[in-house]
């Protein structure tokens, strides 16, 4: 039976800036694993992407380099298509919006939408920059928030206190381009009235129900809040232009008329996907894996994205007709690095280049995939990369393959031993390796990544196990037969994580390959061919009595030195950046609640407690469930900060307990009195401690 056809799409990286391992984490790396598993499978697969090249950001930075936006996206495209080959990303074609054939099926797409009545016009005075003389989108207007007081909040949301704002609502809004004071400039759009087709996209997203929860929740509360109408074009001098027989017939003014780059962008898939037909020689090929409904379409995105690929974008296949909608959207949430929240603007990345200059490919893939932000944000630390590629890459995965093939070479003239008769401990092995496959291959299918390369180096331990275990360097001289046994099945397991290793490291697994000599494997690249695939890793491939190829060190340890050179490079480029941006506007205070008296102070019982277990709530994204030491007992407390906390950030701590609160029911637990927490002016929360035994009282 032959394996389903599969469309998977990453989301167009924006070609203003290099490439960094947020977007890695986010939307690439997990798909570049599913899609080379699905080619070594025999799936018919074809991996989209490209870069996003219009926009306001696009202008705002050509303005900013004093260059064309043409150049900018040169550039960046450029720069990403290298960096991402030199990564390993696989796609099958990676094209760009500012392309012929993408303006053309932009084009197509806005006129055939316009003509089935899909848009409504509304005209409003807009942002105007007299410097830059352009039209302003929201994002590109800053000001005070007038609920928080913060002074950086965009035209359309406050990041401080999370409101949605319009431009008009900001104190003192002036452009992000040039930093001029506001004019207003009356202004006519094509919007796609959302709210009116609110049911049917809810109706759709019902049978959703395997759709990750992150995603699910996140659609939820634009449901809630309800749908509005979007603008669907913007005054820009660069993108794709709206059709002027179209505007003029809507009674708009096409001068200076583009599509909104997120009309445009996700548009970019389909006309990738033409490019990459019309290159194979079949113009119409495209049409097979976007209009036909036993396509499997999938898109992989990070979660600022999730709106546009689960609401906006199905509705605009939906309202054009005859395209499928996506059989899933399996976005993750945001990759902070060491500590902080990743910001290019601050200088706080880790760009992809830089990072590939100063350590393999697999290295950094092996580290990401192990903390993939599958679930909730999760933290990149060069502590954490060292202790992945040493401890578990090195000493578990190359540590194995090289010390079998070592032995191999040494004692037994690097020929494959005979199998010889296999006790129960060698066929409990072998058992093993024939469901592996089976089991790496689900979770990868279920796009859960993380768990899948955990799942590989479980193949790896259980290697390194048996061949401790069955100490050949015990018997190579006293039973050669049993040691011969011993190595036949350690390099049969080699083998299999030759294969089952290609879609996370494709090449260290190319490189193991070539050492056992074992050829014919199918590609997990583009054009796949034929040969052994995913599948073949159940069962014993290499034969005895065949030479292997010379032992080679497959995994290397990274050292301190290189390890800190990345910690001080992204020092140096954080304090560039600040000193570049002046000092920072300070953030107002809090302020002051009611005057109370000592008397209501006094009611009060503050007590210090040692947290001894800290663990996230499987129901709730905010609560990790606490048990504190008092001294006198051991209470559970629901601390709901796992939004701006882990677990380790708690456990072992010294914290003030509120001890004579009322015992509240929180997703069906109890919690027994409050942690308290100091919140900074930027949002942040951090426990306030105190160093002193527990049960001391607090005055």
């Amino acid at each position: 039976m032959s394996e389903p056809r599969i469309l998977v799409t990453s989301a167009l990286p924006y070609a203003n800036g290099p490439i960094h391992l947020g977007h890695l984490a986010g939307a690439y790396l997990p798909a570049d694993v599913f899609c080379r598993y699905h080619r070594l499978k025999g799936s018919d697969v074809v991996y989209i992407c490209g870069s996003d090249e219009h926009g306001a950001a696009i202008v705002k930075r050509a303005l900013a380099d004093g260059v064309t936006p043409r150049e900018i996206v040169d550039r960046y495209h450029a720069m990403a298509e290298r960096d991402f080959a030199a990564f390993g990303m696989s796609f099958d074609h990676y094209g760009r919006t500012s392309s012929p054939v993408h303006h053309e099926t932009a084009t197509e797409f806005f006129r055939a939408m316009a003509a089935a009545g899909a848009f409504s016009t509304h005209t409003e005075e807009m942002p105007y920059d007299p410097e830059v003389q352009l039209i302003l989108a929201d994002r590109f207007v800053v000001g005070t928030c007038p609920i928080c007081g913060n002074p950086q909040a965009y035209g359309d949301q406050c990041e401080k206190c999370g409101t949605a704002l319009s431009p008009r609502q900001l104190i003192e809004p002036r452009s992000t381009m040039s930093d001029a004071a506001l004019e207003w400039r009356e202004t006519t759009h094509f919007f796609l009235p959302m709210g009116e087709h609110q049911a049917r996209i809810e109706a759709w997203i019902a049978t959703k129900s395997h759709w990750k929860p992150n995603v699910l929740g996140q659609i939820k509360s634009w449901f809630t809040l309800g749908l509005g109408d979007r603008a669907m074009t913007r005054d820009l001098p660069w993108g794709v232009p709206v059709p002027e027989d179209v505007a003029r017939a809507a009674g708009v003014d096409p001068e200076g008329k583009v599509l909104y780059v997120w009309f445009d962008a996700p548009i970019g898939y389909v006309s990738a996907t033409r490019e990459w037909a019309q290159r194979a020689g079949d113009p119409e090929r495209w049409r097979t894996y976007w209009q036909r409904e036993d396509t499997r379409l999938i898109h992989y995105i990070g979660k600022d994205n999730i709106v546009f690929h689960t609401i906006s974008f199905p509705l605009m296949l939906m309202l054009h007709g005859g395209y499928v909608l996506p059989e899933n959207v399996p976005a993750n949430e945001f990759l902070n690095l060491e500590g902080d929240k990743l910001s290019t603007s601050r200088g706080w990345a880790v760009w992809l280049g830089e990072a590939l200059e100063a350590f393999p490919a697999d290295y950094l893939r092996y580290s990401l995939l192990r903390t993939l932000p599958e679930t909730r944000d999760a933290d990149f630390t060069w502590a954490d990369f060292a202790a992945h590629v040493n401890n578990e890459l090195a000493d578990n995965f190359g540590n194995f393959a090289n010390r079998t093939i070592q032995f191999v070479a040494k004692y037994r003239d690097g020929k494959i031993p005979p199998l010889g008769t296999p006790t129960d401990e060698d066929r409990a092995v072998l058992a093993a390796l024939a469901e592996a496959p089976a089991k790496i291959g689900a979770l990868i299918d279920g796009h859960e990544m993380r768990a899948a390369i955990q799942e590989l180096m479980t193949v790896s331990r259980l290697g390194n196990k048996y061949f401790n275990d069955a100490a050949p360097w015990a018997s190579r001289d006293a039973d050669p037969a049993r040691c011969d046994t011993t190595l036949h099945v350690s390099l049969q397991v080699c083998a299999a994580l030759s294969i089952l290793a290609e879609p996370f490291l494709p090449f260290t697994a190319a490189k193991l390959r070539e050492i056992l000599r074992l050829d014919g494997v199918r590609a997990s690249t583009p054009g796949g061919g034929e040969g052994l695939g995913w599948d073949d890793a159940a069962r014993p491939l290499l034969r005895a009595g065949d030479p292997l190829g010379a032992p080679a060190i497959l995994v290397s340890k990274v050292d301190d030195a290189a390890i800190e050179a990345q910690r001080a490079l992204l020092e140096r480029r954080a304090a560039a950046a600040a000193a570049a941006a002046g000092p920072a506007p300070a953030l107002p205070y809090a302020p002051l609640r009611e005057t109370i008296t000592y008397d209501d102070f006094a009611k009060l019982d503050l007590r210090v407690g040692k947290v001894v277990v800290a663990e996230r709530v499987k129901k709730s994204k905010k609560l990790i469930r606490c048990e504190v030491d008092l001294g006198f007992e051991t209470r559970q407390i629901l601390a709901g900060v796992a939004e701006h906390l882990g677990p380790e950030d708690l456990l072992g701590r010294e914290v003030i307990v509120v001890a004579n609160l009322a015992p509240r029911k929180m997703v069906g637990l109890d919690s027994q009195g409050m942690l308290l927490m100091a919140e900074d002016r930027a949002g942040a929360l951090r426990p306030v401690t105190a160093p002193s035994e527990p049960g001391s009282t607090v005055s």
